[in-house]
């Protein structure tokens, strides 16, 4: 079954008490930290009080895309329990996950097997394999049946499009689901009745 759910893209305080205060919260939040081009970037000065809250045994998630040094250092005391990172090779995920004392996301972007291949090389490393398509920010699908040969002890954590009335159709796999551009309205903010939506959804056997 799935391991659990993950709502990414959150940017205002309203909808993160929302989410947190729900009778069947997901198991992770994420929070676009560095990535510009996101409609669902947050400023650093915005996301240190966003995130001051109590987190309820839900985790935070640093969403980052070839963080530097000086980015790492500045957002190391904040609220969260996993970094999710893109574009990030194996040696500098093991610096950032040694040094910060973090959990980690490997984020890979797939259009092939050779794509999805890629998970051997953070196997040792990352606490969850995050396979996304190549859209990071734009919500795009890729073919997720190019992830049947991974191994089902693989932490596994999928993305790219996916929708509200997938998730029954999920329910027999084994990882963990992230969602963010469906739970939108059309202005692109996130949407509290698609997230009630989604989370009764996913509550139900």
């Amino acid at each position: 079954m799935i391991k659990g759910l993950k709502i990414c893209g959150v940017s205002d305080s309203k909808t993160l008490n929302y989410i947190l205060n729900h009778q069947y919260p997901p198991k992770f939040i994420g929070f676009i930290t560095n990535y510009k081009k996101s409609k669902r970037y947050v400023t650093y000065e915005n996301l240190k009080n966003l995130i001051n809250v109590n987190k309820k045994q839900i985790n935070f998630v640093s969403v980052l895309v070839s963080p530097t040094n000086e980015l790492l250092e500045k957002i190391k005391n904040l609220n969260f329990d996993y970094y999710q990172l893109y574009d990030v090779n194996p040696i500098r995920t093991l610096e950032i996950k040694k040094k910060y004392k973090i959990k980690i996301i490997s984020a890979l972007t797939i259009s092939s097997k050779e794509d999805v291949d890629r998970y051997e090389d953070y196997l040792e490393i990352s606490d969850i394999i995050l396979f996304d398509s190549k859209g990071y920010h734009r919500s795009e699908s890729f073919n997720h049946n190019l992830l049947e040969q991974v191994p089902n002890e693989v932490n596994k954590m999928i993305a790219g499009n996916i929708q509200i009335d997938d998730i029954p159709y999920l329910k027999n796999k084994d990882f963990i689901v992230d969602l963010s551009g469906s739970i939108e309205n059309n202005e692109g903010e996130k949407d509290i009745n698609k997230i009630d939506r989604l989370l009764k959804i996913f509550a139900k056997p």
